[in-house]
């Protein structure tokens, strides 16, 4: 998975002069176990100094009044205790990395936002809300994935057998009264084990 941090343009700000090499994406490709990476990765943000209540507090109003540097350090100063939100959500399903660009960009938006109420309970709020969507979201793909394999199998086997039955390979109506499905879905069904077929052999073209 890409670091999506580059993709956005965000990484620079929200690290400021962390090194490329000691991002999540490097952590993980080393081999490190995911509360390690976390664990480390905290303790780099460590050494940022935290907002106060009452910096939070002027910082807002600076940052409403245009103020030069005042949204990155309000960032800056509130992404470690962002982050330690995330851990409550780590092997739940959904890569670290994401559950930490989900958080930050929670922090940077509602920065840049007008609210009412206290900044930090609604920074908690809004990132224990977006993590809980992030995972249900991340389930339901899993699903999706599991239902097309599940189909992808099933059609393999009829069509296995049909061709034993019938001395030759069964045409797409066939198949789909068989299946009891519509001829679009069983092309689509089709379509996806082509398209998994095309990948895998262009891997071994890759790997030979």
């Amino acid at each position: 998975m890409n670091n999506k941090f580059d993709d956005l343009g965000l990484e620079q700000e929200i690290f400021g002069e962390m090194e490329a090499e000691e991002t999540v994406e490097t952590f993980e490709e080393e081999g490190m176990q995911t509360e390690d990476i976390y664990r480390v990765y905290m303790e780099e943000l460590a050494a940022i100094p935290p907002c106060t209540a009452a910096e939070n507090a002027d910082l807002l109003g600076k940052v409403r009044a245009g103020v030069a540097g005042a949204r990155e350090r309000l960032i800056e100063g509130n992404l470690r205790n962002a982050l330690m939100h995330v851990q409550g959500y780590i092997n739940r399903g959904v890569p670290m990395a994401d559950l930490i660009q989900e958080a930050s960009m929670e922090l940077m938006m509602l920065v840049d936002e007008e609210f009412e109420g206290g900044f930090e309970k609604l920074l908690e709020s809004r990132i224990c809300v977006r993590l809980e969507e992030v995972i249900k979201e991340q389930t339901s793909e899993s699903n999706i994935e599991e239902e097309v394999l599940a189909r992808v199998n099933v059609l393999q086997e009829v069509s296995k057998e049909l061709a034993e039955r019938f001395g030759r390979e069964p045409k797409l109506e066939e198949l789909a009264e068989y299946m009891k499905m519509t001829e679009d879905e069983v092309r689509e069904i089709m379509k996806v084990t082509m398209d998994a077929l095309s990948l895998s052999e262009a891997n071994r073209a890759l790997q030979s």
